[in-house]
């Protein structure tokens, strides 16, 4: 259920990391528990964001939760499609990125949950 080429956040982000570019999302979790997404809050490109500090908001028909970004650096790209069809969140949301970082060299990648981590996290 959760990919295991992913990394994830005690939060519920997931993270893919490739040539110092970290595209973030929800997880199948995080969407499941917030139900019907209808509006996805994100930055602009060029923002600085701060590894475990709060990037945006996503909304769903329940609440309104935060996003907390998994890594530092800065917006290079945000899935801008989510403004119209923030629903892709619910019906794919481990291919559904929400954002793209780029890392700096001297950012040091946190400790990140692995699909088996995650999935004892999610399972109780």
């Amino acid at each position: 259920m959760y990919p295991e080429e992913l990394k994830y956040t005690k939060d519920h982000e997931w993270v893919r990391v490739v040539d110092n570019i970290a595209e973030v999302g929800v997880t199948n979790y995080a969407q499941e528990q917030l139900g019907d997404v209808v509006f996805v809050d994100l930055p602009e490109v060029g923002e600085e964001v701060v590894a475990g500090k709060s990037f945006g908001s996503i909304e769903s028909v329940k609440a309104v939760s935060e996003l907390f970004s998994p890594i530092g650096g800065k917006i290079i790209d945000v899935n801008s499609a989510l403004s119209e069809h923030p629903e892709e969140v619910n019906s794919k949301p481990h291919s559904t990125w929400m954002v793209k970082i780029q890392i700096p060299s001297s950012e040091s990648i946190p400790e990140l949950l692995n699909h088996n981590e995650y999935t004892q996290l999610v399972n109780g």
